[in-house]
């Protein structure tokens, strides 16, 4: 069974229990486990169901681990440097690297998403947008191996920027942007997702279409400068203005147009900084 599947039919099954004994006197726990993140990921605790004094106590699926980690995203335009950032920090032992799981958007039994939404976004970004959504959440649960982690981008800016941007531009149909809202809106309201900053590299798209240009990635080949310019303001939006969506952290914004020497000097100068989970 999908994880999906799994998770709405557990949910289903818990609600009918509590409706049909509302007249029980004594406490009743519906626990509600994704199966797919197992004992090690966490589990989505209890919900109390008193019949007198009707009164629901709701946890959010957490990870596992008293220890308090540092949780740090790095996000930013396509092309804004994030590769080069997360490769810069990985060279420190006490970091937690995780990259986009790209290879799993380009091979999911043998077919590839990514390209084929590039290729028709109206047909194929509801297929990527989902799978995106699910192993970003798998990123974001998995057992942390270092006191600190940094992520590329993040389930949030899977749902502000590339979804929005899809819904927007009218290349995703309204209800499946109304679907792919209704699964954000239940995963961040009854899963946490810890973070601690984001590190937003603010790039041109100018830059960033030049950058994509030199890399030559197969599926990058047909992205214009108005889908990078589009992408930005979602982003100036979101963490400069916010004016758009909830910040769910503090933010950081490197500027991101310099040569890889100047990028890796910032780097150096924000380095206490993001180990902080600092913004100033």
């Amino acid at each position: 069974m999908s994880f999906n599947s799994l998770c709405m039919n557990n949910l289903w099954r818990s609600a009918i229990r509590l409706s049909s004994n509302a007249a029980v006197t004594s406490t009743r726990l519906v626990a509600i486990r994704c199966k797919r993140f197992g004992d090690k990921r966490g589990e989505l605790c209890q919900t109390r169901a008193h019949s007198n004094n009707t009164q629901h106590v709701s946890r959010k699926l957490v990870r596992n681990g008293k220890e308090k980690k540092l949780v740090v995203f790095i996000e930013g335009n396509i092309a804004s440097g994030k590769t080069t950032c997360l490769e810069y920090f990985s060279k420190t032992s006490n970091i937690e690297v995780l990259t986009e799981p790209v290879s799993k958007w380009r091979n999911v039994r043998g077919h590839n998403p990514l390209g084929l939404m590039y290729q028709d976004p109206t047909r194929w970004g509801i297929t990527l947008q989902t799978y995106v959504q699910l192993t970003m959440l798998d990123r974001h649960l998995s057992t942390m191996s270092a006191p600190v982690r940094m992520m590329e981008r993040s389930i949030y800016s899977a749902k502000y920027i590339f979804v929005e941007n899809l819904f927007r531009s009218g290349k995703m149909p309204e209800v499946d942007f109304a679907v792919l809202s209704e699964w954000f809106e239940w995963i961040t309201q009854n899963i946490a997702i810890p973070v601690d900053l984001i590190v937003y590299l603010q790039s041109s798209p100018q830059t960033c279409h030049e950058r994509l240009k030199e890399r030559c990635r197969e599926e990058e080949k047909i992205i214009p400068l108005e889908y990078l310019e589009a992408i930005h303001q979602l982003y100036e939006d979101w963490l400069i203005k916010k004016t758009s969506f909830n910040v769910p952290a503090p933010v950081l914004v490197i500027p991101a147009d310099d040569d890889l020497q100047k990028m890796l000097h910032q780097y150096e100068e924000n380095r206490e900084k993001i180990l902080a989970g600092s913004n100033v």
